[in-house]
């Protein structure tokens, strides 16, 4: 696998529910067509030229060396890292990816830094063993359980469930899990119910869920603010009903004033629920 290098790594994410974050590989194999936005700022900023070049990742070689400097300076800053907004950290079949990341993890939560991290992939073994911190997270991104749609717009990304079975396991050693549902596609690029996947994953701690963009089907699509409304309420019912954290992200509801929305599997109740829906 080729290699770059970079001068720094950390930096606060502009993600609402994020952090400050990394990125030590640049491109992704997964090959996402959503169309994927990392992939189209990667192209707009010219660190890639072209679709091809974007599924052949490049590790950053001097990652840890980067993050040895950087960690003394930030770490009172730092609340959480994560892996990874423009990239994935277990890139499905790229073994070297998944090194990376794992030594990432372990210096991060040496330093008394927990991480989140989010995959289309599936976590190693080597996750299970670890001495990680007990605030780590561990997510998947999950919108659709199709297979015609996997093969369509995440050709080669891990199925989805294999990513579902590998952080059920990860729950069952009393790790934290969660899940991303987005960006969620619109029922003229997918025939699906979301109820029944929510019921694969209600093992979780936490759920966001966010609507599709920068995709014509989806924006053709009639009344699509009340459908994303309609199914943001159904999301927050389900976390209030499972106690699960719940994270609406901000533009997917029809909201005047746009607010996002970020609330615990504690605190949703029906009030809340009625005032909103």
């Amino acid at each position: 696998m080729d290699t770059i290098h970079r001068k720094s790594l950390l930096y606060r994410t502009g993600v609402e529910y994020g952090d400050f974050t990394i990125n030590h590989v640049q491109g992704c194999s997964h090959g996402c067509t959503y169309p994927c936005y990392a992939m189209l700022m990667s192209k707009r900023f010219g660190r890639v030229k072209s679709y091809k070049e974007w599924l052949q990742p490049k590790i950053v070689a001097n990652a840890i060396e980067i993050l040895r400097a950087e960690i003394p300076r930030l770490k009172n800053r730092i609340r959480s890292v994560h892996l990874c907004f423009m990239t994935d950290p277990f890139m499905y079949g790229q073994q070297n990816v998944c090194d990376a990341s794992l030594e990432i993890i372990k210096l991060l939560n040496d330093n008394g830094i927990p991480v989140t991290t989010l995959t289309k992939g599936t976590y190693p073994r080597e996750i299970w063993d670890a001495n990680h911190d007990e605030r780590n997270e561990y997510g998947i991104t999950l919108v659709s359980d199709k297979a015609d749609y996997g093969r369509r717009f995440e050709p080669y990304a891990a199925p989805w469930y294999l990513r579902i079975r590998s952080i059920q396991l990860l729950s069952k050693l009393g790790r934290r899990t969660w899940v991303s549902i987005e960006p969620y596609p619109t029922p003229n690029i997918v025939n699906q119910n979301l109820q029944e996947i929510l019921d694969r994953i209600a093992f979780v701690d936490r759920i966001v869920f966010g609507r599709l963009n920068y995709n014509s089907l989806s924006s053709s699509y009639e009344d699509q603010a009340r459908y994303y409304s309609d199914l943001a309420c159904q999301v927050m019912e389900f976390c209030r009903q499972h106690r699960i954290e719940c994270h609406i992200k901000k533009g997917t509801m029809d909201r005047s004033d746009d607010e996002k929305l970020s609330l615990s599997g504690d605190t949703i109740n029906r009030n809340t629920l009625q005032a909103r829906c």
